[in-house]
């Protein structure tokens, strides 16, 4: 029996009003995406592919349509409410990695657990492991400004994995990465859903998209396209080390 989609959008539409003008953002989207699926959506600026990535990441509403995560409804949801299911069942990565100077690589990867009531005594050991699963078991101690760029986005993962959440929307994870740093990243991001972690990945560049096992692409705030990759990535050599903590 084919299991129920973690994520399904029925007739997804997102309008901003901005005065005497309308943005139709999203168009009534429909999409279904499958536990354990490595999704990227690419389109060109405009095109509502981040509106879209901020609706699934329950940053923001639709302004009609529904929105199933999990199986629950959460297109209604107030913003208390939709803040407790981000803290605890998505994980994020931005471009920008969005960490906080101030605090050590395992105090940040802490972040998501701390807003659910949890000190970092508690649950240093399980923050440890994330921080080991990313290759950063030596820096534990390090600020952000003590890391490359390519070390701070794999903060950014081992944060978005410490809450074990259904799916990690990742937002060009290697935009401010160079390619060699960038190619290293999506080979965690690889492996991470090799173990079974639902990915969806918005980004511009082609060379990332292919890594995916299935691409959207938006237009005008409508699904333009949606195919399976004919590219396959096999990551089951290396998948082995980090299938535990990744589920």
């Amino acid at each position: 029996m084919k299991s129920q989609p973690i994520i399904q959008l029925q007739g997804l539409t997102k309008t901003y009003d901005l005065g005497e003008i309308q943005v139709h953002a999203l168009r009534g989207v429909n999409l279904d995406i499958e536990a354990g699926s490595y999704v990227a959506i690419m389109g060109a600026s405009g095109s509502g592919k981040s509106t879209l990535l901020n609706i699934l990441g329950c940053l923001d509403r639709p302004t009609s349509g529904r929105y199933w995560l999990g199986g629950d409804d959460v297109s209604t949801l107030e913003d208390d409410a939709l803040s407790i299911i981000r803290g605890q069942r998505l994980g994020f990565i931005f471009q920008s990695y969005n960490l906080i100077d101030q605090l050590t690589v395992v105090e940040n990867i802490h972040v998501p657990l701390f807003y659910q009531g949890r000190d970092l005594e508690q649950c240093w050991d399980e923050c440890v492991k994330f921080a080991e699963l990313v290759g950063l078991g030596d820096r534990l101690d390090h600020r952000p400004k003590q890391l490359s760029g390519g070390q701070q986005q794999r903060v950014a993962i081992a944060r978005s994995l410490v809450n074990n959440p259904l799916m990690i929307l990742a937002d060009e994870p290697t935009g401010n990465l160079d390619s060699q740093t960038g190619r290293e990243v999506l080979e965690v991001l690889d492996r991470l859903n090799a173990a079974g972690k639902t990915i969806v990945l918005v980004t511009h560049g082609e060379e990332v998209a292919t890594r995916a096992h299935r691409v959207v692409r938006m237009k005008d705030g409508f699904v333009d396209s949606d195919v399976l990759n004919r590219k396959t990535i096999s990551t089951a050599a290396t998948a082995r080390p980090v299938a535990a903590a990744a589920r």
